[in-house]
């Protein structure tokens, strides 16, 4: 679970470079200059995703969420297309221009998305100002220089709460609201952050580990001005923006739950599916794909089923599975302990399907108790570009009674290796391609690639049990389900018990993480498309290349074809993949 296209719309993370790339003329100079400048643009327009990628310059400031701000950045986002055009591809290396065509659909997406104003939308259940203190687990804090940074954060906290409060309303004036029954959730999301006690506070967690290396009477002076931040600045910002959400934005949310409910929502949401799945597809394709999916895995679902030995009905069998104390641990920490074994279990198989692993580790982390009730079963948040940060695989500790154990093999190929951090990783590492590749999000690449990743287990051998293996039929399920039911929300008008009733139906997943499932999105309209399109799209090209090799063919090259180049939209991806299989 990555990043959506919010940075791009504002011009702030569509863009970056390898300021040591070869320039051997002067369209390149001017390619890689275009990039660098955009770069150092969405860094500064940023300082929070600065902070997480390791550039500490801008620790003591919030992003800039004003509405001036995004006139800025929109206008600007206008004029970087206007300077892409005018650099000549015809004069640039091959890589090069992919670079060129990667950087300048980044910008046009950006652009042409702008009418739709969803930078109105800034925060839902599942993350927002409201969950800010998660910064404080993104960064380390090492410096003198750091906790002072932190606490300049923590006194300009006021600013950012205000523009939201701005956005929010403006928001109000333009219909772009959510949806009233998930952005409920939201107050109680609000309320963990109102403390009478600044230790108690979750910005407080720095220091709660403070490093031996800072002088005790320094400490001491940090401490404090900390706690009066948070007593003084914080906590007064918390308790204005919850009174203006709980009295004017809530009663103003919408009651229906589609985007097509919202201004010029049929157009939005056809283009949310374009720039989520990078593809042409209309929403009707895509509800057709799904459904099609949806009785496929049905009829794999049936054959592992007798495999276990149960002879009733499907729906039989995912009461037994979502019900069996035996497929559940009862308490959070063993969870926790059986989702690192697996790692450990993973890790050494992986030589056997890649050539290239990425240096960079990752750890297994729960997900933050303040919004692990609120969120979905894991994700991933990469490693830090300067090394400071491994990638990390949060796991989902709440209710470990509904936490199955048969999802667990799936999940953990997907969210760590050989699925987000092995691709993310790799990426990352790549010092010879420009940093918006380094860093690109297209989710149905990035995405596609973790249910690709899933599928890897039969290869591995990680799926002799009929439990694990239906495991990774549920998950291929439940992203199957995505595509009838995110269309069904959002295009064909349908209401958010029919989404849940859907979902239960065709998936043994616990009703907690269905309902959990449904309000993403109905909040999020068109991301949860790109996993099942991007899988079966990379499945698709190995066949290809399979059949164009024959014998020849090498999975370890196919996977490394597929990598190599950092992320990219689906279409360039088939293109790049199957050119050396066509001069066979």
């Amino acid at each position: 679970m990555l990043t959506t296209l919010a940075g791009a719309a504002s011009g702030c993370k569509a863009a970056a470079s390898n300021s040591n790339a070869a320039a051997p003329n002067e369209t390149t100079r001017a390619l890689h200059a275009l990039f660098d400048e955009e770069w150092e643009y969405g860094l500064r327009a940023s300082p929070t995703w600065a902070s997480t990628l390791g550039d500490r310059r801008f620790d003591a400031l919030w992003d800039d969420v004003s509405l001036g701000a995004v006139a800025r950045n929109e206008a600007h986002a206008r004029e970087v297309v206007g300077k892409i055009e005018r650099i000549s591809r015809d004069a640039l290396s091959p890589e090069d221009q992919l670079s060129l065509d990667l950087f300048r659909y980044q910008y046009r997406m950006a652009v042409e998305g702008q009418r739709f104003r969803m930078y109105l939308q800034p925060l839902n259940q599942r993350g927002g100002i409201q969950t800010a203190d998660e910064m404080a687990d993104q960064i380390p804090f090492e410096t003198t220089k750091h906790f002072e940074d932190w606490n300049a954060r923590l006194r300009s906290f006021p600013s950012y709460a205000d523009q939201t409060i701005a956005v929010l309303t403006e928001a109000i004036a333009a219909r772009m609201t959510h949806p009233k029954v998930p952005m409920q959730r939201v107050v109680a999301q609000l309320d963990a952050q109102i403390v009478d006690d600044p230790t108690k506070s979750p910005f407080f967690a720095p220091y709660k580990k403070l490093p031996g290396s800072i002088p005790p009477a320094e400490a001491e002076r940090l401490t404090n001005q900390a706690k009066e931040a948070i007593r003084s600045s914080l906590v007064p910002a918390y308790r204005k923006l919850r009174a203006f959400f709980v009295d004017t934005y809530l009663p103003a949310c919408r009651s229906e739950v589609g985007a097509w409910d919202l201004p010029n929502g049929a157009a939005m949401y056809a283009y949310l599916v374009r720039a989520h799945t990078t593809t042409n597809m209309t929403p009707d394709e895509v509800h057709t794909i799904g459904l099609r999916e949806v009785a496929r895995i049905r009829g794999e679902m049936e054959t592992v089923k007798s495999r276990a030995g149960f002879s009733g009905p499907l729906s039989q069998f995912f009461t037994f599975l979502r019900t069996d104390a035996k497929f559940y641990y009862k308490d959070p920490k063993e969870l926790l302990i059986a989702y690192r074994d697996l790692g450990k279990r993973v890790d050494p198989l992986l030589v056997k399907l890649f050539s290239r692993l990425p240096r960079t580790p990752y750890g297994v982390q729960a997900i933050p108790d303040a919004v692990a009730p609120d969120t979905t079963t894991a994700y991933y948040r990469e490693p830090a570009d300067d090394g400071s940060r491994a990638g990390t695989f949060f796991v989902n500790l709440y209710k470990p009674e509904t936490r199955p154990i048969w999802e667990m093999t799936a999940l953990t190929l997907h969210e760590s290796v050989p699925g987000h951090h092995l691709q993310i990783a790799l990426a990352t590492e790549q010092q010879d391609i420009p940093q918006f590749r380094r860093h690109g999000d297209y989710t149905a690449f990035v995405e596609g690639w973790g249910l690709y990743a899933e599928s890897l287990g039969e290869e591995l051998g990680l799926y002799d049990d009929p439990y694990a293996k239906f495991g990774q039929l549920a998950y291929e399920m439940w992203r199957a389900v995505r595509l009838v039911v995110d269309t069904g929300i959002h295009h064909l008008h349908w209401d958010r018990q029919r989404a849940i009733d859907f979902f239960l139906e065709n998936s043994p997943r616990a009703e907690l993480d269905v309902v959990n499932e449904v309000d993403r999105y109905i909040v999020w309209p068109g991301q949860a498309l790109a996993y099942k399109i991007g899988e079966l799209r990379i499945k698709e090209i190995r066949k290809k290349q399979m059949a164009a090799l024959g014998p020849r063919f090498d999975v370890k090259a196919f996977h490394e074809a597929v990598l190599g180049a950092g992320p990219l939209p689906l279409d360039i991806l088939e293109s790049r993949v199957m050119a050396p299989a066509a001069k066979h």
